[in-house]
Parts: structure tokens; C-alpha cells; sequence
């Protein structure tokens, strides 16, 4: 009994092994049929995939590249055109963006600092502190210049109606100067050893444009100047003009003639307010024993006049630059004398300097007619293709102007040294400057450091 139950174990164990092993094989059998039909599946996706690939590039592949061999020629030119095309809208593509880098860099440029021209030092005593009234104009900026070089502390102020922050740009920061922007109509308080009063529109279609301004510039505001004067203990120079001779009955003009001005014509709101100018400052220095000083200034030219500021020097360059026709208005026949910037300049800080304070003529002896004067600037013009042309007279225009300076030689031992050749040379490289002006920023602030190192 015990042998046959043993028996049957060993049977059924075989069984059992058998078993296992046909399902294992089973298992493998399948794997791999398995594995075999999922690379099967695989490289059939892949081989899809290259085809609808190729099918894809093919059809994206324009008309004109496909060619037979004797098309080859044609296409490959027709290639390099489009490579060509490509290429020319890439290049000013690139130039835009670099024009635009350029502005972009210049107005960088303009927001550094400049170095400071170079300026003495002065110590306690010797340096002044100096109001400029219109120190931003044509002439108070130059005078401003100088000042500033030669060590003082100058206050400027300026309303910027005919003034440009761009004459003293070059000079803010500086621990000597400070700029004011204030109308002198109103009253000013500010401390100061010495004023110089040159506030007012000195060209015609300026001080016409606003008449009452004008006179109230050159009256309630020299009563304000004189008045700080006063208070402060400071001297006073008040920049009078040849405009108080009017149209002249005596040739040349000396301090002692009285003039002979219409007091209700166009140019009167000049020529009246600042002959009233004078007489305040004569009531003030008489009653009120303020230091005076007045400088009658005949015709000055030079660089930071404004390019339309309707005055004759600047009227002839700028149409003969751009070779427009110059305009004489009148016969040509009335004469002028021109003085350049830098010697007024010197002729206002000699008249302040001296003891003398009666009213003394600054400005240039040599005269020329209108007509002699365009030609002069025409032939300093490289290429010039004006003509001269005249128009009609302007009212009250004065017919000859030209300073007796004799008076200025005795007490200032001051006489004009610039030529008028060189002065218009000097004048005409400006203009040039202001019309090659392409953007705001752009530092091209007029320094003439030749005519500044002399003082």
C-alpha cells in the first residue's frame, strides 16, 4: 500500500514538472512573437514616417527647383537672384537699425557732461560776484564767457525770450555759475558786487513784435536793476544803444549829440525806452548815489546771433549760404559800422573797470554802405550764387551810423581789433555749424577760445 501511494507521487510530481515546463515555454513563445511583431510595427512607422517625409519636402519644394538637366542653368540663376534679394533687405534692414543706434548714441552724447573750459582761480578778494541780466543772449552770453574764465561767480538771469540755454549750456554745473530763469519786469533779489544790465530784444522784427514788453523791459526793469544796485551797493552798467541817436543829423555820432528819434514810429518802443533807460540811471545815480555806468553799442555781429533775427549781418549769411538772392532793403546807400562781439565785450568790462561814468560809444569806426556789405559776404562764401537784389526802404531806418570813439580811446584806452574779414570769417563758419545741425543734442556750443585767451 505504501509503495503504490509513493508511486503515484512520483508519477503525479513528473506530471507537475512536465506541466510547468510546456508553460513555460509557452510564456517565451509568445514573447517573442510578441517582441518580433512590435519591431515589426516599428520599423513599418518608421519606413511611414521617412515616406511622408520626403512626400512633404517634396511638395514644399517650389516648381521652379524642379528642373530636368537642361532647365539647370536657368534655375540656379534664378536662385541667386532670390539669394541676392535677401541679402539687399538684410543690408538695410542692418543699416536702419545702425542709423538708429547712431541717434540713440547721440543722445547719450548730449546727456554726458563736457568738460569745463578752463577758468583762473581767484581768491576771496578778487573775486566778484557778477549779475548778467540777458546773460543768455547773443552778446551776455560771450560776456558771460569771459567772466566765467576769468574766475568770478555770475549769476545769469534770462526770460529766454530772445536768450538760448544753449549759449551757457557749458557752463552749467560749474560751481561759479548760476542761471536764473526769471523776468526782470518783476523784481529780483540776489546779492551781487557788480550788474551788468544788457536784458532787452535788440533786433527789429524782436522788439517789435512785442512793443509794450519792450518798453517795459527797458523801464520798469532798469528801475528794478537800478534798484537791486542800490540796495546791494553794487555798480551798474546799463547797455544803452546808438538807437538814442535815431536817424542822425551829425556824422559820426559823439556822446554829445542828442539824436534825433520820432517818438511815436516802430522803432521807437527801442530807441524811447532806452534813451528813458539812460535818464533813470542818471535820476538814480544823482539822487540815490548809485555807481553808473552806460555803453551806447553800435552794430555788433558774431557767432550766437540768431539765424532770423532780422538784422543785416545775419539776413546776408544765411542767403548767401544757401545761395538765396541777398535783399538790400532801400538804396543800399546807408552805411553801418560793425563791431565784432569780442571787442564789445572788452569795451563793456574796460567801461565797468574805469571811473569814467558819463555815456561812452562802443563799437566799430570803419564804415561800409549795405550795398558793399553784401558783397563782402558774398565773396567770403566759398561757391556763393546769390545776386544782390534790393527791396523796399524800411521805415526809420537810419541812413548813415558810424561812433566817434575818441571818448572811449582817452578814458578806456580801448579800440576794436578784430577785422571785419576775420570777424565775418568767424561769423560764417557759425552759421555754417547751425545749418549743418541735424539733431537737438548734437554739442556744438561756440566757444572762440582765440579771441577769449587774449582778454
Amino acid at each position: 500500500m505504501i509503495r503504490q501511494y509513493l508511486k503515484f507521487r512520483k508519477t503525479i510530481t513528473i506530471a507537475c514538472v512536465l506541466s510547468l515546463l510546456f508553460l513555460i515555454f509557452l510564456i517565451l513563445t509568445k514573447n517573442k512573437n510578441s517582441n518580433s511583431s512590435e519591431l515589426t510595427r516599428h520599423h513599418k512607422r518608421l519606413d511611414d514616417d521617412f515616406q511622408d517625409i520626403g512626400y512633404r519636402e517634396f511638395d514644399e519644394i517650389p516648381k521652379k527647383e524642379i528642373y530636368v538637366l537642361g532647365e539647370k542653368k536657368e534655375i540656379k540663376m534664378e536662385l541667386s537672384n532670390t539669394v541676392e534679394d535677401s541679402t539687399k533687405r538684410e543690408l538695410r534692414e542692418v543699416k536702419a537699425k545702425v542709423e538708429q543706434l547712431e541717434k540713440k548714441i547721440a543722445f547719450l552724447e548730449g546727456r554726458i557732461p563736457q568738460k569745463y573750459p578752463e577758468v583762473q582761480y581767484l581768491g576771496y578778494k578778487e573775486r566778484k560776484r557778477i549779475l548778467v541780466t540777458g546773460g543768455a543772449g547773443f552778446v551776455g552770453s560771450h560776456l558771460v564767457d569771459v567772466l566765467m574764465i576769468q574766475g568770478h561767480e555770475v549769476i545769469v538771469v534770462d526770460n529766454f525770450f530772445t536768450g538760448r540755454k544753449r549759449n551757457i549750456e557749458h557752463w552749467f554745473g560749474h560751481r561759479n555759475f548760476e542761471l536764473i530763469h526769471h523776468d526782470i519786469v518783476n523784481p529780483l533779489f540776489v546779492e551781487a558786487d557788480e550788474i551788468y544790465h544788457l536784458a532787452s530784444p535788440a533786433s527789429p522784427p524782436h522788439y517789435m513784435q512785442n512793443p509794450v514788453k519792450t518798453i517795459k523791459t527797458n523801464t520798469l526793469g532798469t528801475i528794478n536793476m537800478l534798484g537791486l544796485a542800490r540796495r546791494v551797493g553794487a555798480k551798474i552798467l546799463i547797455a544803452s544803444t546808438s538807437e538814442v541817436y535815431g536817424d542822425p543829423m551829425v556824422h559820426p555820432q559823439p556822446e554829445s549829440y542828442w539824436g534825433h528819434v520820432n517818438p511815436i514810429g516802430p522803432r521807437a518802443c527801442y530807441d524811447e525806452g532806452k534813451r528813458v533807460s539812460e535818464t533813470l540811471a542818471y535820476s538814480y545815480a544823482k539822487q540815490e548815489k548809485v555807481s553808473v555806468r552806460v555803453a551806447r553799442i553800435f552794430n555788433t555781429y558774431g557767432p550766437r546771433m540768431h539765424v532770423s533775427d532780422g538784422r543785416v549781418v545775419s539776413n546776408f549769411i544765411m542767403q548767401a549760404l544757401q545761395n538765396l538772392t541777398i535783399t538790400v532793403y532801400g538804396n543800399g546807400k546807408q552805411t553801418r559800422s560793425f563791431c565784432y562781439v569780442s571787442d564789445l565785450v572788452d569795451g563793456l568790462l574796460a567801461l565797468m573797470a574805469s571811473s569814467y561814468s558819463l555815456p561812452v560809444n562802443i563799437g566799430n569806426p570803419v564804415e561800409h554802405t549795405i550795398e558793399e556789405f553784401a558783397v563782402i559776404i558774398k565773396n567770403l562764401v566759398p561757391g556763393c550764387r546769390s545776386t544782390v537784389a534790393t527791396g523796399a526802404a524800411v521805415e526809420d531806418d537810419p541812413q548813415r551810423r558810424r561812433p566817434d570813439i575818441t571818448l572811449a580811446k582817452k578814458e578806456l584806452h580801448w579800440s576794436p581789433k578784430v577785422s571785419l574779414q576775420d570777424g565775418l570769417q568767424r561769423t560764417i563758419d557759425y552759421f555754417k555749424e547751425e545749418l549743418s545741425r541735424t539733431t537737438f543734442y548734437n554739442n556744438q556750443t561756440y566757444i572762440d577760445f582765440k579771441v577769449k585767451t587774449s582778454h
